[in-house]
């Protein structure tokens, strides 16, 4: 809801931190799919004051040349598309080229995020540090602090973050006891969100997930709690579901800290793929929960992240689109935008899939 005093939309304060060491003039992540984010794009994204994370169990880290792997899936149809994809993530990933990844990235003197699956996060943890990566993102489906097996080895996330210099960022999570508990691990920031993704399918196929507002509050009262018992500020990042300006200005209203968003960013001129997406558990050889969706190219990164925006329909321009949102609702900086009033309607089914929906009715009529 507007508020009852209003801002010069230039004058707000939009930079994101996350604790002492890590800041950014952006509060944007590119969110770790292959699709989307290569070197490249990494270093683009970094320049114009976001952070891109690098999928370090992706194609990018298995293959010398990525490209083209990359262009095989984006030009595979629709009936071979998940074999194409098997196929390619068979490949084993090559520590050396996790180093030479994050070298060149720091290289070109920008922000080093990298992620990766928390059964490989141990063992990485060192590698990564020495190739100086500035952020170390250990994420899947669904993350607790408390996770039960038989056969393999529990990561602990406290021993992961006494054992790394640089943050540690979790998730994915959508409640309030979770993202607690797992706060308490000492984790710099955690990723909110379940199946909202356009190109993931985890609402569909296993029936798991919460709406993106009512996961991001949660996890953000959490956030209050822990400082509350005198713990560190963690950054509560709301991960996927956020298509146009008017998602992500609504993200941040219900407590988030940052936005991490792909498929936008996939239909930027500087994508890995040139237009399309798929989720990092797209390629699961028993279960794939995603889908590789075609969003085309549409704008420049640029262009998407800071304008000036070509198109109304809020899929540019979405600093802007930030920054007026705080203007319209008297807030000077995310902190202050994160207590205006809402009115809340949650749209689960819709949330985030347009592109999936367009494909289906179109394999429908074919």
């Amino acid at each position: 809801m507007p508020g009852g005093v209003t801002r010069n939309p230039d004058e707000v304060d939009i930079s994101f931190s996350m604790g002492e060491r890590f800041s950014l003039p952006l509060p944007f992540w590119g969110s770790a799919m292959d699709g989307v984010v290569d070197v490249d794009f990494a270093i683009a994204m970094g320049k114009l004051g976001g952070v891109a994370v690098l999928n370090l169990d992706g194609v990018h880290t298995r293959y010398e040349d990525s490209a083209p792997i990359i262009k095989k899936i984006a030009e595979a149809d629709k009936a071979t598309v998940n074999a194409v994809l098997k196929e390619a993530y068979r490949e084993p990933v090559k520590p050396k080229l996790i180093s030479e990844r994050i070298k060149a990235i720091k290289a070109a003197g920008v922000p080093c995020a990298v992620s990766t699956v928390p059964a490989r996060a141990e063992e990485r943890a060192e590698v990564i540090q020495k190739a100086g990566a500035d952020v170390f993102v250990v994420q899947g489906t669904v993350l607790t602090a408390r996770h039960s097996s038989r056969s393999y080895h529990q990561l602990a996330f406290d021993a992961l973050v006494r054992a790394c210099e640089i943050p540690v960022v979790v998730g994915n999570c959508v409640q309030y006891d979770t993202a607690l508990e797992l706060m308490e691990t000492g984790i710099a920031g955690i990723l909110v969100g379940v199946g909202p993704g356009a190109a993931c399918t985890t609402r569909g196929v296993l029936g798991v997930g919460v709406p993106q507002v009512t996961a991001t509050a949660d996890v953000a009262a959490a956030r209050d709690e822990h400082m509350r018992r005198g713990g560190m500020r963690v950054a509560v990042i709301t991960d996927g579901g956020m298509r146009i300006g008017a998602d992500v200005c609504k993200a941040f209203a219900s407590g988030a800290d940052a936005v991490m968003i792909g498929t936008p960013l996939a239909g930027s001129e500087e994508s890995a793929s040139r237009g399309f997406n798929w989720g990092m558990a797209t390629p699961d050889p028993n279960l794939p929960r995603g889908t590789r969706i075609q969003v085309g190219t549409k704008a420049t990164l640029r262009e998407i992240l800071l304008g000036p925006a070509r198109v109304d329909d809020g899929t540019q321009n979405f600093a802007g689109a930030l920054r007026s949102a705080l203007g319209v609702c008297g807030a000077h900086d995310i902190a202050e935008f994160q207590h205006v009033e809402m009115v809340i309607a949650p749209s689960i089914v819709t949330e985030g899939k347009v592109f999936q929906q367009a494909q289906h009715v179109g394999m429908g009529k074919s």
